[in-house]
């Protein structure tokens, strides 16, 4: 008998990816078109995986809508002139070791691999394009088809397209938007403390695991 199928869900932003440089200077550059103070590094890092109008939203909760929907296309403008200019390598390095997890992953045939991220569909292409990995991730959940997480849209989404029972699926991600997201869609959570929130934001979140970094 075989073994039952089993689906892995990536965050990427602060799991995969370290882009917290990149996400600052596009909001720094958002907020300079509206002329706005920018938040801190910490303030802005703590939303990451949130989907963009909902981030600047808890960012700016001060801001008219006018101004907010204005830096949401500032904030697209700038991420996507600053990944022209530098390259996905050097905006969206990958963290060490996450490659050869996600190849080694991949290889095992249960295994059906996933996203499940606060990027648009543009930006995750970008991603998986730039550290070749557009043919590894099966079902891939994007900000553009979902509410924001920690709706468990996404989780769901993943579950139906892959036909895998949620016993026998997880998410990995840096969050506590990823843990909450995970509980909601009836799935296991493995946290990673290498990203944007805190160990005990990820166990207060739901996390079972969490894995340590370099």
């Amino acid at each position: 008998m075989s073994a039952p199928l089993k689906l892995i869900l990536f965050d990427v932003d602060g799991t995969l990816v370290d882009s917290q440089h990149h996400i600052f200077d596009a909001m720094c550059a958002a907020c300079a078109r509206v002329e706005l103070t920018p938040p801190s590094r910490e303030e802005v890092l703590s939303i990451v995986g949130l989907s963009l109008s909902v981030a600047v939203e808890k960012l700016m909760p001060n801001a008219g809508a006018a101004q907010r929907d204005q830096m949401v296309e500032a904030y697209k403008d700038a991420f996507v002139q600053q990944r022209a200019d530098l390259g996905t390598a050097a905006t969206s390095p990958l963290y060490p070791g996450a490659e050869e997890a996600i190849r080694a992953l991949h290889a095992v045939d249960e295994n059906i691999l996933g996203v499940a991220t606060g990027k648009s569909r543009r930006g995750l292409d970008h991603i998986l394009e730039g550290h070749g990995f557009s043919t590894l991730f099966i079902t891939q959940q994007v900000a553009d088809d979902h509410p924001s997480k920690p709706h468990p849209s996404m989780v769901q989404r993943a579950l139906f397209e892959t036909g895998v029972e949620p016993e026998n699926a997880v998410i990995i991600g840096d969050t506590s938007f990823d843990m909450k997201m995970g509980a909601a869609g009836g799935i296991r959570r493995i946290g990673v403390d290498w990203g944007y929130h805190s160990r005990d934001e990820l166990v207060d979140a739901g996390a079972e695991l969490v894995l340590e970094g370099y």
